[in-house]
């Protein structure tokens, strides 16, 4: 390991069980889903025969979600609705262990809901129809002001950082926020705010940091940030305009630009399969101030919410990451960039529990590619085809000598993981050891299970499981004469 990925892992080992106090924005993501078949014959608009609705936490509430999924201890500030969407969020709350004392009631303002209508294509292909926003943006007031003011305040006393999470909707009013900047800087505790987009960030006065978003923080600035220069400068201004600790740009691929009493940085993020951005400002707020609550400098604060927020992008709609999750990116990157295509089973379950839920279909086959060919490469091309994702099961060394004797495998499990994981058609490489996939067929469920065209449809090992609950066989064309075993007797010749 290098000096930079030990640091990382011994962070994310003292990480603890920090008190962490969430204010902002809390909301209530809806999502329906359904089948766009047609056209409606009342107006010309697409009609989508729904079938499943989900909810989730949204705005600050994910954020909070995000922390009690990484083991903080967690507790949410804000407003809610007098409504059934404010109960619901309440539950939802309950049911992660998230401390929700100050979230209070106001009856005149409705709970903060996104609702998406999600239509698929022909069954497939999810894509956002549109999206129904139900708000108010009106700044909390008076009486109730003063309630959540001294609410946040006493929660703030209590907790080792404070996260705001400023969607714009009224929660982090001009007033609220210095008093709670001046009673925790009297008491020696950090505050971190992800900011809202506008021009105007005086309410963010003394603050320890903030993380906006390079839009976010040309329009604070007034100013274009086209490149890591522009961001240092745009951090810089932020820091000295507004008296934080640090100022910080987040670059979305690009990684992050920080400046604080050291000067300035930049930190690179390493190349991510992007899924969707959803949540990936709420995930890196969550992990930076994670990280600041336990102990970490800046720099490593950054480094680790980089790595979350990329691990967040590579998921489907707002998805908790875990500190397994986070530990063993890290350790993927020490061993090379092609190496986060490998996934144990365990979380290659839980990610295409997120896929399906998306819509997405999964295709599986499995294979040795000890030596790989042309006719592998046709092979995986076509298998990728039948649908969004392709999962490739590997037969490990000890699976390979089994089935191809003593002297097999060429290359080792390692080698043979990482080429695969280099063709595009690949999303991801889980190793067996088993004679057959047979179980590891049972744990993906896959939509389409590929194999050979020199297999009957009888002879697919799984095959009578896949058709058991609608799934499906596809038998792919073989490129004539190639084989990694021709390939091994010519080169024993030559």
């Amino acid at each position: 390991m290098n000096g930079t990925t030990s640091e990382l892992t011994d962070l994310v080992a003292r990480l603890g069980e920090p008190g962490v106090l969430v204010l902002g924005d809390l909301m209530l993501d809806r999502y329906v889903w359904g089948d766009a078949e047609r056209i409606s014959q009342e107006a010309p608009v697409v009609l989508l025969r729904a079938d499943r609705r989900e909810e989730r936490l949204g705005g600050a509430s994910s954020v909070a979600m995000m922390l009690a999924a990484l083991g903080a201890k967690v507790s949410i500030a804000g407003l809610v609705g007098g409504d059934a969407d404010g109960l619901r969020v309440r539950a939802m709350l309950d049911g992660l262990g998230i401390d929700h004392a100050a979230v209070l009631t106001d009856a005149a303002r409705p709970t903060t809901v996104k609702e998406r209508y999600i239509g698929r294509a022909q069954q497939k292909h999810p894509q956002q129809m549109i999206r129904v926003d139900y708000e108010t943006r009106e700044c909390v007031s008076g009486e109730l002001e003063d309630r959540l003011a001294d609410a946040v305040v006493a929660k703030a006393m209590a907790a080792d950082i404070v996260l705001v999470s400023d969607y714009d909707k009224g929660v982090c009013s001009p007033s609220l926020l210095p008093r709670l900047t001046a009673a925790c800087r009297a008491a020696g505790k950090r505050v971190v705010v992800d900011p809202i987009r506008g021009g105007d960030y005086s309410k963010y006065r003394g603050m320890s940091s903030m993380t906006p978003n390079r839009l976010e923080a040309g329009l604070a600035t007034r100013s274009s940030i086209v490149d890591g220069p522009g961001a240092l400068a745009a951090a810089r201004a932020l820091r000295e305009s507004l008296g934080l600790e640090a100022g910080i740009v987040t670059l979305d691929k690009e990684g992050m630009a920080l400046w604080d009493s050291s000067g300035g940085s930049l930190y690179p993020v390493r190349p991510r399969q992007v899924y969707d951005i959803t949540g990936a400002g709420d995930m890196v707020l969550a992990v930076f101030g994670l990280a600041l609550a336990a102990g970490a400098g800046y720099p490593a604060a950054i480094r680790l919410a980089n790595i979350a927020g990329g691990l967040e992008v590579e998921k489907i709609g707002v998805a908790p990451v875990t500190r397994e999750e986070i530990l063993a990116d890290i350790a993927r990157a020490d061993s090379g960039p092609r190496r986060g295509k490998e996934r144990s089973l365990e979380a290659l379950v839980q990610e295409l529990h997120h896929r399906r839920d998306a819509g997405q279909t999964v295709v599986f086959t499995n294979g040795c590619f000890d030596v790989l060919h042309a006719g592998h490469v046709q092979y995986l091309d076509e298998a990728r085809a039948q649908g969004d994702i392709l999962v490739v099961g590997l037969n490990s060394d000890s699976s390979v000598r089994l089935l191809k004797g003593p002297t097999r495998p060429v290359n080792n499990q390692q080698a043979r993981s990482l080429v695969l994981a280099a063709l595009e058609a690949v999303d991801h490489v889980v190793v067996f050891s088993q004679s057959t996939p047979l179980e590891l067929i049972k744990a993906i469920r896959p939509d389409v299970l590929v194999k050979g065209a020199d297999y009957s449809r009888e002879a697919v090992v799984g095959g009578d499981f896949v058709e058991s609950y609608g799934g499906r066989i596809h038998l792919a064309g073989l490129r004539p004469g190639e084989s990694s075993t021709r390939i091994i007797q010519r080169l024993g010749a030559a």
